[in-house]
Formats: C-alpha cells, sequence, structure tokens
C-alpha cells in the first residue's frame, strides 16, 4: 500500500476521501468535532505541497436522498475554523457546476464536495459513479479508515480509475493495528465494551487466539450466557462480577481488571465498560482510563462513544492511538479483507 508521505503531489489535483461521519443532534449542529480533527494533519500536509485539494465524505445514512441537517455545510465551517483557510462548498459532488469548479482551481483554495450518500450509487458501489471523478484529478487519497469495510464507490472504485494513495491517518490506522497483529509485544490486555453484536463476538473470539486476558462488559456476558457460546480459549476471558444490571464495572471487577493491566506491555480497548453517558455508571470506565494511563504501554483505544468520554475527561491523549475506525477496526483486528484497503493494494 502506498503512502501520502512517500508520493510527490506537489501542484498535483487530489482528491480526498475523508471521515466526516460525526455525531450530530436533530438539528445537525456538531456534538463532537473529533473525526474533522484527525483529518487536518493530511490536509495540512497537501497545503504545505501546493497540492489542488478537494474533499470528498459522507454523513449519517440518508439513502441516496438529500436530507438539509446531513449537508456538509457545518463540516465546511469547522474546516475554515481549524485550518484558516479558504474552503468553497459545492451543493453537489458531481455534475458540470463541480467539474466547471475543479478545473480551475489552484492551491489557494480547499473545495468540500456534498455528502456523497445523496446518491444511491455511492451506497452501491457502483463503479460508473466512481468514474466520473476520474478525469478531475491525477492522485486519490483514501484518509477514511473507517468505512475501508464498505464497497462504497468512492471508497473501492475510485482507485480503479485513478493514482491511489494511502492519507496520513488510515496510514497510523494500519500501522498501529499492525503492531498488534504483527509486531505484539506480550503480555496483551484486551478489553471489549459498548453493545453486544455478532463482530463483538467474533472479535472476543479472535482476541483469545492472541491476548493473555480479554475482559468483556456485563452487555457482552449477557448475550454470550444467551446464545451459550463457548471458545477455544475460554480460560483467557474475565467476566464481570456483582452485577446486576450491566450499567458499571463494580469494584471486585475492577480490581481483577487493573491487577492485569498491570501486567501488560500492550492494551487494546475498544468500547464502554457501563452506561457512561450517566456519571453515576461512568466511574469504572473512568478508574480504568486513569490505570491505563498510570501505566503507560502501549494503548490502543476505540469506539465512538468512548472517545468521545475519554476526550470529556481529557485522558485521551495519554494513549498511544485513538483508533476511529469502528466496526472498520474489528474487522481488520480480525483479519478480514477491507475493500478499501485491497483497492489501495
Amino acid at each position: 500500500m502506498r503512502s501520502l508521505k512517500n508520493f510527490n503531489v506537489f501542484n498535483k489535483k487530489v482528491l480526498v476521501r475523508c471521515d466526516f461521519d460525526v455525531p450530530i443532534d436533530e438539528k445537525g449542529n456538531i456534538l463532537d468535532d473529533f473525526k474533522i480533527r484527525q483529518s487536518l494533519p493530511t490536509i495540512q500536509y497537501l497545503i504545505a505541497r501546493k497540492a489542488i485539494v478537494t474533499l470528498i465524505g459522507h454523513l449519517g445514512n440518508p439513502e441516496g436522498k438529500i436530507e438539509s441537517k446531513l449537508k456538509l455545510d457545518k463540516i465546511a465551517k469547522k474546516l475554515r475554523e481549524y485550518l484558516e483557510f479558504p474552503i468553497a462548498k459545492a451543493d453537489d459532488c458531481i455534475g458540470e457546476e463541480v467539474e466547471k469548479y475543479i478545473n480551475t482551481m489552484d492551491e489557494n483554495s480547499i473545495f468540500l464536495l456534498e455528502n456523497t450518500k445523496f446518491h444511491s450509487e455511492e451506497i452501491d458501489g457502483d463503479v460508473s459513479f466512481a468514474e466520473k471523478f476520474s478525469f478531475l484529478f491525477e492522485v486519490f487519497i483514501n484518509n477514511d479508515f473507517a468505512d475501508c469495510h464498505k464497497f462504497y464507490a468512492t471508497i473501492a472504485g475510485i482507485p480503479q480509475y485513478l493514482t491511489s494513495v494511502s492519507g496520513i491517518l488510515l496510514q497510523d490506522e494500519v500501522d498501529n493495528l499492525n503492531k498488534i497483529l504483527k509486531n505484539l509485544e506480550k503480555p496483551l490486555v484486551v478489553i471489549i465494551g459498548g453493545h453486544a453484536s455478532d463482530l463483538k463476538l467474533k472479535f472476543i473470539d479472535e482476541m483469545c487466539k492472541i491476548a493473555d486476558w480479554v475482559m468483556v462488559n456485563g452487555l457482552l456476558k449477557q448475550e454470550l450466557a444467551r446464545k451459550e457460546m463457548l471458545f477455544k480459549n475460554q480460560d483467557k476471558i474475565i467476566y464481570p462480577v456483582g452485577l446486576d444490571d450491566s450499567f458499571d464495572i463494580d469494584d471486585r471487577g475492577l480490581e481483577i481488571l487493573k491487577e492485569k493491566i498491570s501486567t501488560a506491555k500492550t492494551i487494546l480497548w475498544h468500547g464502554s465498560l457501563g452506561k457512561i453517558e450517566d456519571k453515576n455508571y461512568s466511574k469504572g470506565t473512568l478508574a480504568v482510563a486513569k490505570a491505563i494511563s498510570e501505566k503507560g504501554v502501549f494503548s490502543v483505544v476505540g469506539g465512538q462513544q468512548l472517545i468521545k468520554f475519554l476526550s470529556h475527561h481529557g485522558l485521551i491523549l495519554n494513549f498511544s492511538f485513538t483508533s476511529s475506525g469502528g466496526e472498520a477496526t474489528l474487522l481488520y483486528l480480525c483479519n478480514e479483507k477491507l475493500p478499501g484497503l485491497v483497492a489501495l493494494e
């Protein structure tokens, strides 16, 4: 996979796929701009090298229909604030007006295209939709690891037509996750929280193969019991004790987990351990975060709600790497082939 930092983009017309799928309220106001901030290093790198930059991405799931609250106007506003650089915003991501603007651009401004999911062809992975971008640019940069598990047209389709490289964020995601898959320093402690899903159960099974200890939260414990699931390395799993409602990890479970953390040289944490939106049930997650911070070993944290919580408490920078991948992160760590990454190969 070719990396942006090993590729000459000076004065080239580049299309950058970014992860702008931020959480919003019912009026479309941005609740957390973490993903926007993660996109900045790649954009700043391109600005410094006088590349002619167009950005593309999606917000929400409009299913091929235009929804006013899912337009990227507020994304553009945030980008202007952080970059202090002219950002023009299109009313669509394809069409004559878009093409005309791109053909007259120079390095003194950035062009943000409208939500790609306003077109059903994007969601369907229609390569003819991807082809519409091919003659407008010289290079495609995928910086959206979080959507690499989807065969979206602008993720897996565009690389069929354009020279394509990984953005700084996407490359960082792969490099840091590979430290767990390929360059693991043990003991490894894995903490798996959040809501139960079939993917989470698969992830538990995979992590039991490489981890020394795997801690699951109350919701996952209940799901495993409901499905009567057992794993080959079942003895590695640490279950919560003394929990009736799965709202938080209790003192006894916390002490067990902290003891395992104290022995770790690598820690992977995905998803909260309790109902952290309620401060009465956030003490366990907060205590675990502080224990990992004090340990000071290589640590990767993920899960949108958990990232927001750790950022709010000023703890996110204490982790070695913050993964914004969500399902893509779990699938990658399960050794699944992600269409977006395969396309870059």
